[in-house]
């Protein structure tokens, strides 16, 4: 079956269809907003004045779309709920309290979510004083009312818009297709990409280098499409069981062990981190100790920027799969259900098993993320403009991929659903058998 056909058995589905029509409606509000110029701002004056280099706050601005350069009612975006939620899931390896309400099910997720929600709003009042300052020092002949009025002014507006981003995201992701969050984000960046390539375009004399580019750039997508979907497949068997007149079990399955099974997640929370001392620059726009002590976090292609995000991208790599992965809940669900691995005794041995392979494959997934996570600093470095070089690795391509994967799979099951084809007959986007 083409393709076309495919996309035609999309809206097919009437479910499937209001989802994706829901999405896209949700999507361009958010689009929308981004261009949506704060109070007490000159528009026209700030355009003027912006242009300011792309380094980590650059960076940030494309996360929300660009709404953080044009001083729009969405300039956090959704990032302090990124925030928000990456503090509450590291209390939650260390605070009983977080640990006792992961382990209550729908009802502690709920109490989760909320407090994740009041965290966002602390987290968007303290950023939004920042920017405020930030934008005053930066962009004063702007600002059309007087400065007290427009930290609270920003205090209001930032945090009403990021709460609203939020609802957005999770309208997404409750009546929509995909992860509502991720998505916003990845619409953001997105956004960015034909600006971006254009200004490239035009910087280059020669289109050879571009094409070139071009292809460097498609292959550093498929390597990263084969992180996000490699696995190890471990053999279960299952013992042969009587129920009645049925016969259970002697078969062979597969336990799949992703060699990436953090997902995006680590190098978001790796990005959030070093968005902490930009952050906390804005509040000492003109102080030179300030600017020394964090200045180095401010430059995407210095040394000391790409060491240390490469070494928070490992560790949280290691430190999300421990919270996703539970060898020990996998060697007990198997116990149970009469599975065991070939070779391998049940119970404590399998558990070992199960850690020792995850060790060592999610040991060269970190590092593949980490070098995929600091690509952008290596473009720019040969040459490519700081903005198109963001798009050859880093938080931006994971995401883009991370996300258009997730997006796809959730297409997919809609489609496999109603007995028609894959979206993607000969992918591998399910990790589904050949018949």
């Amino acid at each position: 079956m083409s393709l076309i056909e495919n996309f035609r058995n999309i809206f097919k589905i009437e479910e499937l269809r209001n989802r994706i029509l829901y999405t896209v409606g949700i999507l361009m509000v958010f689009r929308i907003g981004t261009y949506i110029t704060m109070p007490g701002v000159d528009a026209s004056m700030l355009v003027q004045s912006t242009g300011r280099a792309t380094d980590l706050l650059g960076l940030f601005d494309m996360f929300v779309g660009g709404a953080f350069a044009r001083a729009g009612v969405f300039a956090l975006g959704i990032m302090p709920y990124i925030t928000a939620a990456i503090i509450i899931q590291l209390m939650g390896a260390v605070v009983p309290y977080f640990q006792k309400l992961q382990r209550e099910g729908e009802e502690g997720r709920r109490k989760i979510n909320q407090l994740t929600r009041y965290g966002t709003v602390l987290i968007t009042l303290v950023q939004s004083i920042g920017f405020a300052i930030n934008l005053l020092a930066t962009q004063g002949d702007a600002i059309i009312v007087s400065n007290t009025a427009f930290i609270i002014n920003c205090m209001i507006v930032l945090t009403a818009g990021t709460v609203f981003v939020m609802w957005l995201g999770e309208r997404i992701t409750e009546r929509g297709i995909g992860n509502g969050i991720s998505l916003l984000i990845m619409i953001g960046i997105i956004a960015a990409l034909p600006t971006n390539f254009m200004n490239e375009w035009n910087t280059k004399d020669n289109a050879i280098i571009v094409i070139a580019e071009i292809v460097i750039l498609v292959l550093v997508t498929a390597s990263v499409v084969l992180l996000t979907q490699g696995q190890r497949r471990i053999p279960v068997q299952y013992a042969r069981r009587v129920v009645g007149r049925k016969v259970y079990g002697g078969t062979t399955q597969y336990l799949p062990l992703r060699v990436n099974a953090a997902g995006v997640m680590p190098i978001i929370f790796a990005q959030s981190i070093m968005f902490i001392p930009s952050t906390f620059g804005q509040f000492f726009p003109g102080n030179e100790t300030v600017t020394m002590l964090t200045g180095w976090s401010s430059d995407f292609t210095g040394v000391a920027y790409n060491i240390i995000f490469a070494t928070i991208c490992v560790f949280f790599t290691f430190f999300y799969t421990a919270i996703v992965i539970n060898p020990k809940e996998m060697a007990d669900t198997m116990k149970r259900q009469g599975g065991f691995i070939p070779g391998v005794r049940p119970g404590k041995q399998t558990v070992e098993f199960i850690d020792n392979i995850l060790t060592k494959i999610t040991l060269p997934g970190s590092i593949f993320l980490a070098f995929i996570a600091i690509m952008p600093a290596f473009a720019a470095n040969f040459g490519v403009t700081p903005g198109f070089a963001m798009f050859y690795g880093g938080t931006s391509l994971l995401i883009i991929v991370g996300v258009g994967l997730d997006t796809l799979q959730q297409v997919e099951s809609h489609l496999m659903m109603r007995h028609y084809d894959g979206f993607m007959k000969s992918g591998r986007i399910k990790g589904r058998r050949r018949m």
